[in-house]
C-alpha cells in the first residue's frame, strides 16, 4: 500500500545519519505558511469513492507482524484501528479520540513495531519507540499485547512503571530496550538518572489516556518529559478520550504543527457502548451491603467488578466476604506492586470471579468476559461513571450490564448522566429476595477484632471520599444518614473516627485526612 511504503521510506531516512525530518505532512493554509498551532490540525478526510481498510491482510505490514496478528486471532480492524494505522504508516503524528474498548491499542502499536522493524533496531540503538500510560495496570495489559505482537520480532521490549525493581530496570534499559512501556514518573527517573539509557535515536512517542494521565497529577513530569526527549525525528501519538484544556496544551508541546485528528467517537452516539444494558438501584445506606451481598451470592457463576470509593472499604469488604465464603479478589492502590499485578492477572484469566477495587482498574484496563459492573459507591463524575462501565461490553460485540447502587439524596446524579448521553432504566429487587443477614453481621463485626477495625477504617474512608467529592449538589455529607451508614458497615451505632462530623450526621466532615480514593 501506498502510505505503507512511504512510511517506510520515511523512518527509514530518519533512521540514516544527519536525516532531515520529514515535513511533507505539515499543514498549510491559504496563504501556504505552515499552522505553527496543534489546533492548525487536519481533520480525517473521507473520499465516497474510496476503498475503506477493514483488514489487516490489506495493509502491507511485515511477516512477523501478520503472523503475530493471525496467531492472535485477529482478522478485521476496529473503526479507530482502520482510520488510525494507514496515517500512522505514513508517519503522520495523530490525535486520537476513541472510546474505551475501541482497540486503540492495537492501532498504536502496530505501526510502532513496523517502525523499528524497518528500521532494523538493535539492542545497541536503545530506545525507539517510548509509550507512556497512566497507571501500572494499564503499562501491564499494553506490555502483554506487546509481548504477543512482537513474539516473531528480535527488536527487545521492556516495561518500567513505579514499585518495580528500580535497580532491575536499570539494567535491562543498559541493555537495550527497542519498545519502552512506562508510567510517568518512572520514566523521568530514569530519563534523569539511569546513565545506560540510551534514547537519542527515539523515533516514536505514544501518550497513551492523556486526559488520565493529566488528571491524576503527572503534568509537571510529562512536560519535563517532552523537554528530554529527542523530537526532530520523532514521530508522535497522542490517545484522549476526552480533549481538555490541558490536553491541548500538552498536544502542542509534543505533536508536529498539522496532526491529523481522528474521531472515533460522533455526536449521535451514546457515550457508552451499544452492547451495555446500564440500570440503578435505589436503596437507603443500612440496605446497601445486603442488596450487594444478595446479588453476588446468586451470580457467583458470572464475572463481576465491583467498584468502591476507597482502598480502606475495598480492604474492608473484601476480608468480609472472604471471610463469610464468598470468595473475592482486591485491587487498590495501597497493596505492593507485585500483589496488583498478580491479582489483575489473575482476574483476567479467570471464567468467573468477583472482584472488589477501587477506580484503580477503572480506565482503559482491557480484562475479558466481564458480565456485570457494580457501581457499590456511585462515581465522582459522568466520565468517571464512563471509564468504570467501560470494563465490560468491549469491542465490536461486546454484552455486558452494569448496576449503580444509589441512595435516595443521590438521585440527582441522573441529570449529569442524561446530559452526558449515558441511558439508564431503574432496576428493582424485591425485598424478598434480599438476605437479611444484618444482625449476623453486626455480631461478626463485633467479635472479630481485626474486622472491626477494617470496618472502622473502611467507614471513615468512605465519609472522606464522600465529602471529596466533587459534585457537591449531588453528593452532601450533611444529608447521609451516619447510622445507616455505619449499618452498611456492621455498626449498630456509628463508631468513633479520626475526623469531625456533628452529632446527628448533619453537618459537614471539617477535617479530612488525603483521601485513598487508589
Amino acid at each position: 500500500m501506498a502510505t505503507k511504503s512511504s512510511g517506510s521510506k520515511r523512518h527509514r531516512e530518519a533512521g540514516s545519519a544527519g536525516a532531515a525530518p520529514n515535513n511533507s505532512d505539515t499543514v498549510l493554509n491559504g496563504d501556504g505558511d505552515r499552522k505553527d498551532s496543534v489546533y492548525a490540525i487536519e481533520n480525517e478526510k473521507k473520499n465516497d469513492d474510496e476503498k475503506v481498510v477493514e483488514s489487516f491482510e490489506d495493509l502491507d505490514f511485515s511477516g512477523p507482524t501478520l503472523k503475530a496478528i493471525e496467531k492472535m486471532g485477529f482478522k478485521t480492524m476496529t473503526p479507530v484501528q482502520a482510520r488510525t494505522i494507514p496515517p500512522l504508516l505514513a508517519g503522520r503524528d495523530v490525535l486520537g479520540a476513541a472510546k474505551t474498548g475501541s482497540g486503540k491499542t492495537l492501532a498504536f502499536l502496530i505501526p510502532a513495531i513496523e517502525i523499528l522493524h524497518s528500521l532494523k533496531f538493535k539492542p545497541r540503538n536503545g530506545t525507539g519507540v517510548i509509550v507512556i500510560t497512566p497507571t501500572r495496570e494499564l503499562a501491564l495489559q499494553i506490555f502483554g499485547v506487546a509481548r504477543e505482537l512482537m513474539e516473531f520480532h528480535s527488536q527487545t521490549f521492556g516495561i518500567v512503571i513505579g514499585g518495580a525493581n528500580r535497580r532491575q530496570e536499570a539494567d535491562k534499559l543498559a541493555k537495550g530496550v527497542n519498545l519502552l512501556i512506562a508510567t510517568p514518573g518512572r520514566l523521568l527517573d530514569h530519563l534523569q538518572n539511569t546513565k545506560g539509557f540510551v534514547f537519542k535515536n527515539l523515533k516514536a512517542l505514544i501518550i497513551d489516556e492523556a486526559d488520565r494521565i493529566l488528571e491524576i497529577g503527572f503534568e509537571d513530569e510529562m512536560k519535563q518529559i517532552i523537554k528530554i526527549l529527542p523530537n526532530q525525528e520523532r514521530q508522535t501519538m497522542l490517545f484522549s478520550a476526552t480533549q481538555t484544556t490541558k490536553v491541548e496544551d500538552l498536544a502542542r508541546i509534543s505533536l508536529r504543527p498539522g496532526p491529523l485528528f481522528i474521531n472515533v467517537v460522533t455526536e449521535r452516539e451514546n457515550s457508552t457502548a451499544d452492547g451495555l444494558e446500564q440500570g440503578y438501584v435505589v436503596c437507603e445506606s443500612d440496605k446497601r451491603f445486603l442488596l450487594l451481598f444478595s446479588f453476588l451470592k446468586r451470580n457467583q457463576k458470572k464475572k463481576i467488578i465491583v467498584f468502591l470509593s476507597s482502598c480502606n472499604s475495598v480492604k474492608y469488604y473484601a476480608e468480609l466476604l472472604n471471610y463469610i465464603d464468598l470468595p473475592v479478589l482486591e485491587l487498590h492502590g495501597k497493596q505492593k506492586q507485585q500483589k496488583r499485578t498478580n491479582t489483575f492477572f489473575e482476574f483476567c484469566n479467570a471464567e468467573r470471579g468477583i472482584l472488589v477495587c477501587t477506580d484503580v482498574a477503572a480506565r482503559g484496563l482491557d480484562i475479558p468476559s466481564v458480565d456485570w459492573i457494580i457501581q457499590f459507591d456511585p462515581p465522582d463524575d459522568p466520565r468517571d461513571y464512563i471509564h468504570r462501565v467501560g470494563r465490560t461490553a468491549r469491542g465490536t460485540k461486546g454484552k455486558g450490564k452494569s448496576l449503580m447502587f444509589l441512595i435516595p439524596t443521590e438521585l440527582g446524579f441522573l441529570r449529569y448522566l442524561k446530559a452526558a448521553k449515558v441511558p439508564l432504566n431503574e432496576f428493582e429487587f424485591p425485598t424478598n429476595k434480599i438476605a437479611n443477614v444484618q444482625s449476623q453481621l453486626e455480631k461478626l463485626i463485633h467479635s472479630n477484632y481485626y474486622l472491626h477495625q477494617t470496618a472502622k477504617d473502611g467507614y471513615r474512608s468512605y465519609l472522606q471520599a464522600y465529602a471529596s467529592h466533587s459534585l457537591k449538589t449531588v453528593y452532601q455529607i450533611d444529608k447521609l444518614d451516619l447510622a445507616k451508614v455505619a449499618k452498611s458497615y456492621g455498626f449498630p451505632v456509628p463508631p468513633k473516627v479520626n475526623i469531625t462530623i456533628g452529632a446527628s450526621g448533619k453537618t459537614p466532615v471539617t477535617k479530612r485526612r488525603k483521601v485513598d480514593r487508589h
